[in-house]
Order: C-alpha cells, then sequence, then structure tokens
C-alpha cells in the first residue's frame, strides 16, 4: 500500500444539507488523515480550469452555475491507497447508481448533485491540490 493525498470537494448540496460532518466522519472512521480543509467561493476562473475537460461542452455552464451557487469545502485526505479507497466509498459518480451504504448512495441525488468531488487518479490529485491549496495549506 502506498500513502497518497486526494482532493474532495464538499459540493455545494453536501454543505447546504448540512452533510459534511457525517460525511468527515466515514473518511475518518476509514483511517484518513486530515491534511488540510478550508471553505471556499468558487469563481469562474477555478471552475474552468477545473474543469477543462468539459468546459467547452454545452453543459458546463450548467456545472459552473450549481457549483458556485454556494461555497464549497475543500479537503486534502491522506491515506494508504486514499484516491480508490475514497473513490470506492462515494460509489459511483451518479448517485441514482451508487447503492446504499456509499456516500452518493446515501446523500446525493443524481450525476451532478453528488455529494463530493474526488480525485481520480495520482496526477490528477497532485494538480488539484495545488489548484486548491495553497504553499502552507497542507500538513
Amino acid at each position: 500500500m502506498s500513502k497518497q493525498t486526494s482532493l474532495i470537494l464538499f459540493k455545494p448540496d453536501a454543505v447546504e444539507n448540512k452533510n459534511v460532518g457525517s460525511v468527515l466522519a466515514r473518511f475518518e472512521a476509514e483511517g484518513f488523515s486530515i491534511r488540510g480543509m478550508k471553505m471556499m467561493q468558487l469563481d469562474n476562473a477555478i471552475l474552468t480550469e477545473h474543469y477543462a475537460h468539459v468546459a467547452e461542452l454545452p453543459f458546463f455552464p450548467d456545472i459552473a452555475a450549481f457549483m458556485s451557487k454556494s461555497p464549497v469545502i475543500a479537503l486534502a485526505l491522506e491515506g494508504d491507497n486514499a484516491i480508490s479507497r475514497v473513490r470506492d466509498l462515494l460509489g459511483p459518480t451518479n448517485s441514482k447508481e451508487a447503492p446504499a451504504g456509499t456516500i452518493r448512495g446515501d446523500f446525493g441525488t443524481d450525476m451532478m448533485i453528488n455529494v463530493c468531488h474526488a480525485s481520480d487518479g495520482e496526477e490528477t490529485a497532485a494538480a488539484e491540490l495545488q489548484r486548491f491549496f495553497q504553499d502552507g495549506e497542507l500538513f
């Protein structure tokens, strides 16, 4: 097993529905450690960078509107094989397909309103952590 750090973004639905504590408790119960955490309001520049792979597609404005409608919480979570383990805990991206017992199955609604974003690989995690955390914000 290798130690990894993954970026988690608690999306507006998690913040507005007061599910952050419950979800964070699940991550901690699995042995993950918090390396950094902060609340922030996402603007168009960071959303365009973060969603560069879909920024030119017709549904991007809907994503940007949703992700900027309220603050999000950025979390740097560390643990053995954190990237794949976090994604397993979350369940499928589409909450409608996520089984009960997964975070998205228990708290999500659909493909966009799905509680959390999580890094999907080590390179992605490194870029995302740098995007959302400045020097000195990870411990």
